[in-house]
């Protein structure tokens, strides 16, 4: 408790002298914070169903493939920037004003974004609508930190959780709805309904706080500036990496180059700034830590169980979006569930989240162990029992993550822990399908280079007499003559969804190595954390 008061003495001045007054909880404060998280809810829909239909929008609004692919880049770059920002902007405008302005805004550009003449505008009302849309999560987090009570703070939590477990996997299913059967403006429309409710809830249930302009004294601009850009930079080099060959391209080298100067400068600023965006001496911490760092690797771990078995029904299978989207509703729509149950097992003193964890960790590794075997007749049905493990261990994983982090941050620096937290989760999201996405495809080009050259190396496997009944054993006949194209074609078909198989395979065993690396780093660093209504009882 003293090194609790300790802490707070030690807040720099504007943010710790004349805090928001403490709110009772009642019912409209509950609507409110409802609002808050349909609003973030609809910005991690907005960026997955958009990826997953961009080909859809690309062919409406005649943009072809290169161009395209900046409309995701410049979103997320964006919209991890924002992140950075939007908890210090709460604070100084009132959480209340910030999160109505935002949510409108960001509602606002979706309804805008189908009228775009050109791809130029296209991509400007992508990069407002990623700032818009960057914003809710950190004010999610924000709300949930200053205005639950502790006997109903994970219950709030898995609400945040619901962010990275449930709108990523049931964006498959609406990409999939809009784009075949309603029409591709939908794409972006379907967040203006919610987003309009939100705010009606927002405005009702938040209370309003005065205005602190005094912030503005001691306004962290370099920190914003080296900050944004350079985590900006970072992003877009990330997500055009693997199309413009990495360090084989000037524009990649110049964007990872600057983004280090820039975040370089970011972190010592921030390191000696009196009112920082990241108050980095946290980190001192090991929960907080932990936190951050786990929170970063599961981000590559939950791909596990959208978009590797979304990559091998299109890629082998030949299926198409709205055929996929069962399996990841599988684990989005029970998540609605689990994660408050998750939550209440929580709440149990006698229960050890950091068991937790581990128990939601190991369900996605065997899963993924599981995954590894797939072979070229898997189907649809041979991924449900994946999923099942995959929808009970990812609120098992993320919300001891939070129960621990945030039990170590006082109310006064929630901003500070809600916009590291979100900016990790962010970036993570964004280096983790880069990561998935390169090693799939070296392993991909690997496992193709195995097989042909194996193949060229015994003479039988090329060269089979043909029965000429429409099948083929082998593109060549026995005197090296070709078969037909058709019949090469077909070959090469097959050695290609073979080496994807293999490399798909290798992915999921990558993502298990991740998953115990996860795990020794939890029994490693945090200390045990118990539930925040037992820490009130136990004072008094």
């Amino acid at each position: 408790m003293n090194q609790n008061i300790t802490l707070a003495n030690s807040l720099p001045g504007p943010a710790a002298s004349g805090p928001p007054v403490p709110q009772p909880f009642t019912l409209r404060l509950v609507i409110g914070l409802i609002g808050i998280l349909i609003a973030a809810l609809c910005s991690g829909l907005n960026d997955r169903v958009t990826d997953i239909a961009l080909q859809d929008v690309r062919g409406a609004l005649n943009i072809s493939s290169d161009p395209g692919s900046w409309l995701i880049g410049a979103y997320q770059a964006a919209e991890v920037a924002a992140m950075m920002l939007a908890p210090w902007f709460a604070m100084t405008f009132s959480l209340r004003r910030f999160t109505l302005a935002v949510t409108l805004g960001f509602a606002l550009m979706a309804v805008l974004m189908p009228f775009s003449g050109n791809i130029s505008v296209l991509v400007a009302l992508r990069v407002v609508q990623g700032i818009f849309g960057g914003a809710l999560p950190p004010l999610l987090m924000t709300a949930a930190l200053r205005f639950l009570p502790p006997s109903y703070k994970l219950f709030g939590l898995s609400g945040y959780a619901l962010t990275a477990t449930f709108g990523p996997n049931m964006a498959m299913s609406l990409a999939a709805f809009w784009t075949d059967t309603i029409g591709w403006q939908w794409v972006f429309w379907q967040v203006f309904p919610p987003c309009l409710l939100a705010g009606i809830m927002i405005g009702y249930g938040i209370p309003q706080d005065p205005l602190r302009y005094e912030r503005f004294k001691q306004m962290d601009i370099v920190g914003m500036v080296t900050g944004s850009s350079g985590i900006a930079l970072l992003v877009l080099a990330l997500q055009q990496g693997h199309r413009l060959d990495w360090l084989n391209s000037p524009l990649i080298v110049v964007m990872l180059l600057a983004a280090a100067g820039l975040l370089t400068i970011f972190v010592v600023n921030e390191w000696s700034h009196p009112l920082p965006l990241f108050k980095l001496q946290m980190l001192k911490r090991p929960n907080l830590t932990h936190g951050l760092l786990t929170l970063g690797g599961l981000m590559t771990l939950f791909l596990s169980g959208s978009a590797l078995p979304a990559s091998y029904m299109e890629t082998v299978q030949g299926f198409r979006a709205v055929q996929v989207g069962p399996l990841a509703l599988t684990i989005g729509l029970p998540q609605l569930l689990l994660a408050p149950l998750v939550a209440a097992v929580l709440n149990f003193r006698w229960i050890d989240s950091r068991w937790i964890l581990v128990s939601g960790l190991a369900l996605v590794g065997f899963s993924c162990y599981l995954g590894s075997h797939l072979t070229e007749d898997w189907a649809r049905d041979n991924f449900y029992w994946l999923q099942i493990m995959q929808a009970l261990g990812q609120p098992m994983s993320v919300l001891p993550i939070l129960m621990g982090a945030t039990s170590v941050v006082l109310p006064p620096e929630g901003p500070f822990a809600s916009a590291m937290f979100n900016t990790v989760r962010g970036l993570g999201s964004v280096i983790g399908s880069t990561l998935l996405t390169e090693f799939s495809s070296q392993r991909e080009q690997f496992h193709s280079h195995v097989l042909l050259n194996h193949v060229g190396s015994v003479s039988a496997l090329l060269s089979q007499p043909y029965d000429g009944d429409g099948t083929y054993l082998a593109p060549l006949n026995p005197d090296g003559s070709l078969v037909s194209s058709e019949a090469l074609a077909a070959f090469s078909s097959l050695i290609r969804r073979q080496a994807t198989v293999m490399g798909l395979s290798d992915s999921y065993l990558m993502i298990i190595g991740l998953a115990i690396a996860l795990v020794l780093l939890t029994a490693l660093l945090p200390k045990r954390t118990y539930p925040p209504h037992t820490l009130i009882k136990k004072t008094d």
